[in-house]
């Protein structure tokens, strides 16, 4: 048992936990959105095993393609793949393992939702990863609409179909993707170009990338206030919902105009904890 225990806390980080957490929570989220009989059991156990067994899959399959990346990055140089402690063929095949067991599971659920997290999977392994990566600093659209997918996928399987309201949450979360991930690539501009990996600061420049977090928070931010109206979100939840809204355009105006280090970073932290919040208010509506 300790042994496995061991082997378990190796593999968290390559499953990267609080971010593989909030897919999954934005996955919930969605399902939850549609007021559809929340509480059955089967199905809530389902879609969150579904859910986490196949965003952990690619997260470790990109986790073994990316290790001679690591390698070269200061910041991921410890991680089990990258330090050796766990072995790139023992690292494929619990990553093929756990993909196809999730994606397995979402298909026998329900075909559409089989689909969309297939799609999901494909988007981030495939296209995200293995193709663009390396080649293009674009690579994060593709990498966001993978990360749309979980909430794009429980709402489709709570309501029966693909809908506005499921829509406007993946836009949500596709367009609050760049403002999470650009701050992280401003701040550690130097173990992206140690390693290689082209990124918006290092291919356009930092003023460019400024405003396109400005953008994409904007944009976030109005698509996760039309998904709160397209739910029927009650006015006390909506307001909140544009009250933490307004601190994510606040803090991307402030990156654009006067930015500063702990200010970008405040944002990266902000963007997390504004997510996570948008998640609970649409659970809670439906509750």
């Amino acid at each position: 048992m300790q042994r496995l225990a061991e082997k378990i806390r190796l593999y968290l980080p390559l499953i990267k936990s609080p971010q593989t957490g909030l897919l999954v929570f934005t996955g919930l989220a969605g399902y939850m959105s549609s007021r559809c009989p929340i509480f059955h059991l089967g199905t809530l156990i389902g879609l969150f095993v579904s859910l986490l067994t196949s965003i952990s899959g690619s997260t470790i399959l990109n986790m073994w393609w990316d290790r001679d990346i690591d390698a070269r990055m200061k910041r991921t140089q410890t991680r089990p793949l990258a330090s050796g402690r766990i072995s790139p063929k023992e690292a494929l095949v619990v990553g093929l393992a756990l993909s196809v067991f999730g994606v397995g599971i979402a298909f026998a659920m329900d075909k559409l939702y089989g689909v969309i997290i297939l799609a999901g999977w494909f988007f981030d392994v495939v296209v995200y990863s293995m193709w663009l990566k390396r080649r293009s600093a674009w690579s994060i659209v593709w990498g966001g609409i993978s990360g749309a997918m979980p909430i794009l996928a429980g709402r489709a399987l709570g309501f029966g179909a693909i809908d506005q309201v499921g829509v406007m949450l993946a836009f949500g979360i596709l367009f609050w993707i760049p403002t999470h991930t650009l701050t992280f690539s401003m701040k550690f501009a130097k173990d992206y170009a140690d390693a290689c990996v082209p990124t918006f600061p290092s291919t356009y420049g930092l003023t460019v990338t400024r405003a396109t977090i400005g953008v994409s928070s904007m944009l976030a931010a109005g698509a996760m206030i039309a998904a709160g109206y397209g739910i029927g979100m009650a006015w006390g939840f909506l307001r909140l919902l544009g009250v933490l809204s307004a601190g994510l355009l606040m803090l991307a105006v402030t990156v654009t105009f006067r930015p500063s280090e702990r200010v970008s970073f405040g944002l990266f932290k902000y963007a997390s904890i504004y997510m996570l919040a948008a998640m609970i208010l649409v659970m809670l509506e439906v509750m």
